[in-house]
């Protein structure tokens, strides 16, 4: 799914990156986002801002769990398959500067992170976190 080909959402912010292109899907498999389309955007009813995608990894995962949101257990009757490391997903922007504040931060897909991250999490700290490889 192209960002062209985005629906449009009451409310929501808009379909840039952090670095100002078209937001780019963050994961289908297993699916993500606040609006369940793979994409890491968000609006005014997303409380906790799911705009950062990130690479999972164990540590984060077990970092996660420890602040009470387990993101590894499935949850069939959600659909949730629960998440492996290397796995792509929409991480809160709060929770993932918690995460970094702790040494705990997960590599960022900056191509798939909504722009509106940089009003919590300074976009310079976010190219220091950039998953290798890929933006």
């Amino acid at each position: 799914m192209s960002s062209e080909t985005l629906p449009e959402i009451k409310g929501q912010t808009n379909d840039l990156n952090v670095l100002g292109n078209p937001l780019e899907v963050c994961s289908c498999q297993p699916m993500t986002g606040w609006f369940r389309d793979g994409h890491c955007r968000t609006n005014v009813g997303d409380l906790g801002r799911h705009s950062v995608c990130c690479v999972m990894t164990e540590s984060f995962l077990s970092y996660s769990s420890a602040q009470g949101n387990d993101l590894s257990t499935p949850m069939p009757e959600f659909g949730f398959p629960g998440l492996q490391p290397g796995d792509h997903w929409c991480v809160c922007a709060p929770r993932w500067k918690e995460a970094h504040d702790d040494g705990m931060a997960p590599p960022v897909l900056l191509n798939s992170t909504e722009s509106s991250t940089v009003e919590i999490i300074p976009l310079e700290i976010l190219k220091k976190h950039a998953h290798q490889g890929m933006s």
